[in-house]
């Protein structure tokens, strides 16, 4: 039993080692940056390229970046799993949201030393989740899926740079985003990924089952007011954009902390004209609201909108807002999810059912194909941080885990007589 623990922390380490070669690949020097499509992502495709076809995948890339690894089931007309996550980053990101979860399905194919199951496995390393190039998030999921509108191809960067054309450039053929949808034959879809948040290490578990990914509203704000000089003009006649911003801010930390589960960040403010002695008179802020139950989060968005709008007509100001995204809750499936569970008893791990907190491909995924969701321990809760890492045993416990589901779905598919 000794050896067996050793050999499975140092699979763990080897797997923590590939992330750490991927994080390398950046476009900035110094730190982890790797946006969609960039001139970075090559080196990542080519490592990865060269650990899924030593364990006998045959690899192509799509035509929206989604590098694919199809490892072949004992017939060829056979189901499929899918077992993805994402290879972009935010800027100066670490080393592990998004990529673990591709290097340890490369490593459960590892694991099974050739052996054929009765159904394929598709690795995915989607090519942009963050949304960090375009502003758009899951371009990478959405044509996976199919639901990557052709409109999306115009949608143009910083550099005046469109979608279309940065698929061109990477040498491939935006006509082809059909062919990019996932199989027929895929029958459900499996996310590894680090947890992001600090739950798991408050109690002592290295892995959870994501039971649903809360439902996201995010929106500008804009407050109007009138710019003037900071020391003329008196107190009661100043119409002040930034101190109307300021009483929301505080009112929508109040709203969130009163209700259970219930997270708000006004995460971005900018106030003009910027000077130390002028009264601000435009202020623009973002607001990110998010719940696992949508009625909840749009109870919620009403009572901070109308806080606004009070705190601005207190002070003679115009307050406007416009909706970025308004994104309903995705449960994941109930039998694949307690299939993950059962898995983690096999690996003695005991399991936790959680929300998941961020947004992630299976969101997109679970619209069109059966998904789970297994969380990785954060050490510290941080992620999108350069100082993001994970424990070589929790990784270990992952792969086992991994394991377990494939060998639970390989007896239900030997039991039925069918897909798994």
């Amino acid at each position: 039993m000794k050896v067996t623990e050793v050999t499975n922390t140092e699979r763990g380490e080897s797997i923590i080692r590939r992330c750490r070669e991927i994080a390398a690949w950046t476009d900035v020097p110094g730190e982890t940056t790797r946006t969609f499509l960039s001139p970075s992502m090559r080196g990542v495709h080519d490592l990865l390229r060269a650990w899924m076809e030593e364990a006998e995948m045959s690899v192509e890339v799509d035509a929206v970046g989604n590098l694919r690894g199809l490892y072949p089931a004992l017939r060829p007309d056979a189901p499929r799993l899918v077992i993805g996550s994402h290879l972009d980053t935010i800027p100066n990101a670490g080393a592990f949201d998004g990529v673990l979860g591709v290097v340890l399905g490369i490593a459960l194919v590892e694991e099974l030393r050739g052996r054929r199951l009765p159904f394929a496995i598709e690795v995915v390393g989607f090519s942009e989740e963050e949304g960090v190039r375009f502003s758009k998030p899951f371009l990478g999921s959405m044509a996976f899926t199919g639901t990557l509108d052709a409109m999306l191809l115009k949608i143009k960067d910083v550099h005046d740079v469109s979608l279309g054309e940065s698929i061109l450039s990477f040498g491939l053929d935006p006509a082809e985003l059909p062919a990019a949808k996932v199989s027929p034959r895929a029958f459900a879809y499996l996310e590894m990924h680090i947890e992001q948040g600090p739950l798991l290490e408050s109690v002592s578990r290295p892995l959870g089952v994501v039971e649903a990914i809360v439902g996201q509203s995010r929106l500008f704000a804009s407050f109007t007011g009138k710019a003037n000089h900071a020391g003329t003009t008196p107190m009661r006649l100043r119409h002040d954009a930034l101190a109307a911003a300021a009483e929301w801010i505080v009112a929508v930390e109040r709203i969130a902390s009163v209700r259970d589960g219930l997270v708000a960040t006004v995460g971005n403010i900018s106030a003009l004209p910027g000077a130390g002695n002028v009264i601000a008179g435009d202020v623009a802020a973002t607001l990110d609201l998010r719940h696992a139950d949508d009625a909840v989060r749009s109870a919620s968005l009403d009572k901070i909108l109308l806080e606004a709008q009070q705190a601005a007509d207190r002070r003679g100001v115009k307050f406007a807002w416009r909706e970025t995204m308004d994104q309903d809750a995705v449960p994941m499936d109930e039998s694949l999810t307690s299939l993950l569970e059962c898995a983690m008893l096999a690996a003695n791990v005991q399991p936790v059912r959680m929300m998941s907190g961020a947004g992630h491909d299976a969101m997109i995924v679970a619209a069109h194909l059966p998904s789970c969701m297994l969380f990785v321990r954060s050490p510290g809760g941080l992620s999108h941080h350069p100082a993001e890492s994970v424990l070589a045993k929790d990784v270990a416990a992952a792969l086992t885990t991994g394991m377990e589901f494939l060998k639970l779905l390989e007896a239900r598919s030997t039991s039925t007589g069918h897909e798994a």
